[in-house]
Parts: structure tokens; sequence; C-alpha cells
């Protein structure tokens, strides 16, 4: 509300720490074109830009979650049981969340024999078709 944001810093002074803090960090988030898109724009609107990647859980969990319902937040929350307050569409309580379903998604991939998922992996996972994903996960060792 306008009441909680009255004594915040300026979007200004936030976005220009928020780049310094992630630096050239990769970065998860669930449906990241969508933010990507977000951050991009404050970034550019403060000359400040950042190297690292993105990695989409949303698109990940489509490939190793195929037989859930829907990958929406919430609805994989609820459908991978994993704990949480009821709280959505706030950001850190989202952030929280995807979190925990990226975790789950390596550990996932740790229990079928992929030893360390890197960020790259999961990436790529996210962009290969359902068709063949178990072709790419048998050549990493799963």
């Amino acid at each position: 509300t306008n009441i909680m944001l009255r004594d915040a810093p300026s979007c200004d002074e936030v976005m220009a720490q928020f780049a310094q803090f992630i630096a050239g960090e990769n970065l998860v988030a669930h449906n990241a074109s969508f933010d990507k898109r977000f951050l991009d724009d404050e970034l550019e609107r403060v000359s400040a830009a950042y190297s690292g990647e993105f990695a989409c859980s949303l698109l990940v969990s489509r490939r190793l979650n195929q037989d859930a319902p829907s990958h929406k937040l919430g609805d994989l929350v609820r459908f991978k049981q994993i704990d949480n307050d009821g709280v959505f569409h706030r950001a850190l309580a989202d952030a929280e969340m995807t979190a925990k379903l990226w975790m789950l998604m390596v550990n996932d991939l740790q229990s079928r024999g992929i030893s360390e998922p890197s960020f790259a992996l999961m990436q790529k996972i996210g962009k290969t078709s359902k068709s063949a994903i178990d072709k790419l996960l048998s050549s990493q060792g799963a």
C-alpha cells in the first residue's frame, strides 16, 4: 500500500542496490520470462545491468512433473505438498515457494542418478521437448 511505501527508498535506489546484489548470479523464477521483462526494464531505467542467466521453474516443472494437473506455482505447491502458509502472489512468499519447488526438482534429479544437476542442465531441461526429456536425462546418468 502507499502507507507501507511512505518511508521506503526510491525505486531508483532500490534497483541500483538490487543490481549490485544479483551482480553476475544466476536467477530462478516461476514463469521467468515474465519476471525477466520487468527486471530488464527496471534495470535499464537506472542504467544498470546484470550478467547472470535466468532459469524457469515453470518450464522445468512441465518436463519433470508431467503428471501435475497444472503448473501454476500454487497448484504445484499443493501437488508436491510443499509446506507453506497459504500466501501467494506476494514477492517473498512466491520466492520461497519457487526455491522450495526448485530444490525438490534438483533432489528428484539426484534420486534419478544425476549427482549434481547444474544450472545449465536445469535450463536445458526447461527447453527440451517433453518427448525428448527421458533421452536427455538418461544421457546425464539418470
